[in-house]
């Protein structure tokens, strides 16, 4: 697929977010996408799998969320399979706080899918808003 391709289903994706639809991000997915979240935070890891980003992500992330989850793009720059997208998060947490996070996501594409997302945020946000990681995975449990 061509880079405008790709810029193209990254704008799709986000126009959705905004209005708190993860639809068209989960159908932008390869299945063998891996998440990678930088940093020194509990949260920082790699994720490897569809089905275990899924899991062992998405859902003790979205098990601390009050409310629905909305994003949009700020920017976005596009070259190759690569596309870079500044976004701003916005919710309300189960523990009373807002986790309005902002993001750099590097994807990087292959055969019209996600296949690979890098994640830049601010790290001292999500332990103050979302608790650890491990902590987040036993309430997904619950």
């Amino acid at each position: 697929m061509s880079t405008h391709a790709n810029k193209a289903i990254v704008k799709r994706i986000f126009d959705a977010m905004a209005e708190g639809d993860r639809s068209a991000f989960g159908d932008a997915l390869h299945p063998d996408f891996t998440w990678q979240a930088t940093g020194s935070s509990s949260w920082s890891r790699r994720w490897e799998g569809l089905d275990t980003v899924r899991r062992d992500l998405f859902r003790p992330l979205f098990a601390q969320f009050d409310g629905q989850y909305r994003s949009h793009a700020t920017r976005m720059i596009a070259e190759g399979d690569l596309v870079m997208v500044e976004v701003q998060g916005d919710v309300r947490t189960r523990r009373g706080g807002r986790y309005n996070n902002q993001y750099c996501y590097i994807c990087r594409f292959t055969q019209g899918k996600i296949i690979e997302l890098i994640e830049y945020m601010d790290t001292a946000l999500i332990d103050r808003e979302l608790g650890t990681y491990e902590q987040a995975l036993e309430a997904a449990k619950a």
